[in-house]
């Protein structure tokens, strides 16, 4: 059960620019060029390795991977660029409308696994899809610490509140509590980290919020903001590429702070065992996987977001008063950390 209804979305829906698909492939094949290419700088020592990749029944991409590097012990920035002739069933259950239309979908994905535990994992991803008349932009960013520095996660949250409200005042509120919501390991009942922002199916038109849960915080929000003027293909897409231009400010400042911090085999130990939420979201949750699967893509550039290295162990739990034990109770809760300020000193 979707927690909108697909009817609304068509009614006086406009269709996108002729140049639509140009305009976005080149905005998605930049984002990663500029990524990498500051990754690249930032990091000093591994540069990326492209692989081009074709897809049988239509597009292909470019698979970019960074390894063993001073910071990044593994890093992907993906572009993929797909087309055929039916939706997967992942898409179709949310968007009905689009069955019996080829399909075009686009879209920049990343995953940074440094090696240092103070330094957080990071996840972005922006698409397009277009399915006959329907067409939606989605995507997100969001943030994954070890150890808990509030000021890294204020600092990422303020930089995408900056992003959203530059378009419109309840982007922010409505899509960061959209991605607490999908960043949520349901069979562990915590989040996977402190979140950032996330949408999908934004094509103007209706309620903001097009998730799964219709009692949630995030519907709840849109409810109360109810339906928005219509917004054009051109206003989500300046939109979205806000977002995207976001990440290197969001990011690269935290690993500054960080990187030369030092830490020792409990530290490494832990992010090792967090990083294993990260493979069990990815491989039973993440939409992306579960599309990029289901339409035949290229099983290395899919996968290429799990972490080199990873540990399970058996009924863990923190011990009390530590820094991993303030990560559990505080950080993989919900927090509003747009407004985060430092406690004053006694």
């Amino acid at each position: 059960m979707t927690a909108f209804s697909t009817s609304e979305t068509t009614t006086s829906h406009s269709l996108p620019p002729e140049s639509s698909k140009a305009r976005v492939s080149q905005f998605m094949r930049q984002l990663q060029d500029d990524i990498c290419q500051a990754l690249e700088q930032l990091d000093g020592v591994a540069t990326f390795r492209e692989d081009s990749w074709e897809r049988e029944e239509g597009g292909g991409g470019r698979s970019r991977v960074m390894r063993d590097g001073a910071v990044f012990e593994q890093g992907g920035v993906g572009f993929s660029e797909v087309w055929g002739d039916s939706l997967p069933p992942s898409i179709l259950a949310q968007r009905p409308e689009a069955a019996g239309h080829g399909f075009y979908a686009i879209g920049t994905s990343m995953v940074l696994h440094p090696r240092n535990p103070y330094i957080p994992t990071v996840h972005l991803n922006y698409r397009y899809f277009e399915a006959g008349p329907v067409w939606w932009f989605g995507g997100g960013l969001d943030l994954t610490p070890y150890y808990p520095f509030a000021e890294d996660a204020a600092h990422v949250h303020r930089t995408l509140k900056e992003a959203c409200d530059g378009h419109h005042p309840d982007y922010y509120p409505t899509f960061k509590r959209w991605c607490d919501e999908y960043f949520y390991i349901k069979h562990r009942q915590e989040m996977r980290g402190v979140g950032g922002i996330f949408f999908d199916y934004q094509d103007g038109q209706g309620q903001l919020y097009r998730g799964p849960d219709p009692q949630g915080p995030a519907a709840a929000y849109s409810n109360e903001v109810g339906t928005l003027e219509s917004r054009s293909w051109e206003e989500l897409f300046a939109f979205v590429r806000d977002c995207g231009q976001a990440f290197l400010p969001a990011y690269v400042p935290i690993v500054e702070r960080r990187r030369s911090l030092e830490y020792g085999e409990r530290e490494r130990n832990f992010q090792l065992y967090r990083r294993g939420r990260y493979v069990e979201f990815n491989l039973v949750y993440d939409r992306g996987t579960i599309f990029g699967l289901q339409t035949n893509g290229r099983t290395e550039s899919i996968l290429m977001s799990l972490p080199p290295l990873v540990r399970w162990e058996y009924a863990y739990q923190p011990e009390p008063n530590t820094p991993e034990a303030e990560l559990y109770e505080v950080f993989l809760k919900p927090q509003d950390w747009a407004n985060w300020t430092p406690a004053s000193p006694e």
